[in-house]
């Protein structure tokens, strides 16, 4: 199999800044669109007193995790707000008593058995902090007698631009990474590890692997620097050797992947109870006169978090997440998500007018999955669902390479997005 990929300028400005911790805010809007799957209900009203770590959100879906409060204070409203995927979404408002009051529910989870450790990863709202989001707790509940995983892969590959919050964790909580390993790999009776981190990351590399050399079941692979290595199927690929085919879970391949953030996260919470509250995110850009990496509480203002950096002029265009997969955020009030690993901040963002495609297939050469890029897109623009499934348009991993190296410009990540919702759409509508 052939792994093809683009090489980005990797700006990681913030690579040698230290984890800030941000003083609680005075307000946090907490949405229960967390995570992929279904979004919670709220379980409090307003006038309701929380604590930090209290539940304040909850679903009986299997592809969920709970949302905790961030702050201890009083529920003042519960309202939709434009979540960033463009759909309105239940969140619910504190504001803070400035005292900072943790939960008295928060106790370190009794866990003796695999029953016991899928409990606690869920009652711990952990999510893939990569980015994507997916609820940790689904993840590694796979069912025993269908899946018998014999690699967990910890993907600290940290391909894109700027963002460095997966590296800070390498440097200051190496030892919970490695801790969180070991309770993944006993209580799942995962035999093997290995921990990928791309090669522009020689510290990491060097403190994971002096951390693990006790640990002969557990290897650090260092990774090409290239985009997009972070991506699953591609990551399994290029630690394994293993293909991960079309429609089928990473799982079938006998690997299971998980962000390094995240198994930090799982050591922490079983060892302290307190769930997942706050996160590592980075904020740089060409008008960031500080780049940094902060901890700060879920539901926090982005423009609170951005005040610590400094801005030399106003943003035209506010990232969350990296240059290649971010999403813009429609204002400098949006708040901190679980899954907002990165704030990106620029002034004075080409605006680029597409043009003809002048068929000269770097599309194609770039694609990490290798799709034809340009016949997705008519297919799309011709809406033939047929043609689409033909090209395996459901093989995209939205990473952006192709739309990158396009020099006429073309959307072509974006109308993929769009060609897998059509093509869902129409599979449901002939059901």
């Amino acid at each position: 199999m052939l792994i093809h990929s683009v090489h980005l300028p990797h700006y990681k400005n913030s690579a040698e800044s230290p984890t800030i911790e941000l003083p609680l805010p005075d307000k946090v809007i907490i949405s229960m669109a967390q995570h992929l799957g279904a979004p919670c209900t709220p379980t409090v009203a307003i006038g309701d007193k929380v604590k930090i770590g209290d539940i304040i959100g909850n679903s009986e879906a299997v592809m969920s995790a709970p949302v905790h409060a961030s702050i201890s204070g009083t529920v003042t409203a519960i309202t939709d707000v434009l979540h960033i995927s463009g759909r309105n979404m239940s969140s619910v408002v504190i504001e803070s008593d400035g005292k900072g009051e943790i939960s008295d529910r928060i106790k370190p989870p009794v866990v003796n058995n695999r029953e016991d450790f899928l409990k606690a990863v869920r009652e711990s709202g952990s999510i893939g902090l990569g980015g994507a989001g997916f609820p940790t707790s689904l993840k590694l509940g796979y069912d025993r007698t269908e899946y018998h995983p014999d690699y967990l892969i910890i993907n600290g590959a940290e391909c894109e631009p700027y963002i460095t919050s997966d590296y800070r964790c390498f440097m200051e909580e190496g030892e919970k990474i490695l801790d969180g390993i070991r309770l993944i790999l006993k209580y799942l009776e995962i035999p093997k590890c290995i921990i990928g981190i791309e090669k522009n990351k020689p510290r990491a590399i060097a403190k994971m692997t002096e951390l693990c050399k006790n640990d002969s079941n557990i290897t650090v692979k260092a990774l090409k620097s290239s985009y997009p290595q972070g991506a699953e199927k591609t990551l399994i690929f290029s630690t394994t050797k293993r293909v991960v085919k079309e429609g089928c879970l990473p799982i079938t391949s006998g690997c299971i992947v998980v962000n390094s953030s995240t198994v930090a996260f799982i050591s922490d919470y079983i060892k302290t109870g307190m769930p997942l509250v706050k996160r590592r995110i980075t904020v740089d850009g060409n008008i960031v006169k500080k780049p940094s990496n902060f901890m700060a509480a879920v539901g926090m203002s982005i423009g609170e978090i951005v005040y610590h950096a400094d801005l030399s002029e106003k943003p035209d265009r506010i990232l969350l997440g990296g240059p290649m997969m971010g999403a813009c955020a429609f204002d400098i009030d949006y708040p901190l998500a679980k899954t907002s690993n990165a704030l990106l901040l620029f002034a004075n963002s080409p605006v680029y007018k597409p043009s003809a495609c002048i068929r000269c297939g770097r599309c194609v050469s770039a694609c990490t999955m290798n799709l034809l890029p340009t016949e997705l897109e008519h297919a799309f623009d011709m809406r033939d669902a047929e043609r689409l499934k033909k090209l395996n348009v459901n093989l995209c991993v939205n990473c952006g390479a192709c739309s990158y190296v396009c020099p006429a410009k073309r959307n072509l990540a974006e109308k993929h997005q769009l060609a897998k919702a059509f093509v869902r759409k129409q599979s449901a509508v002939k059901k």
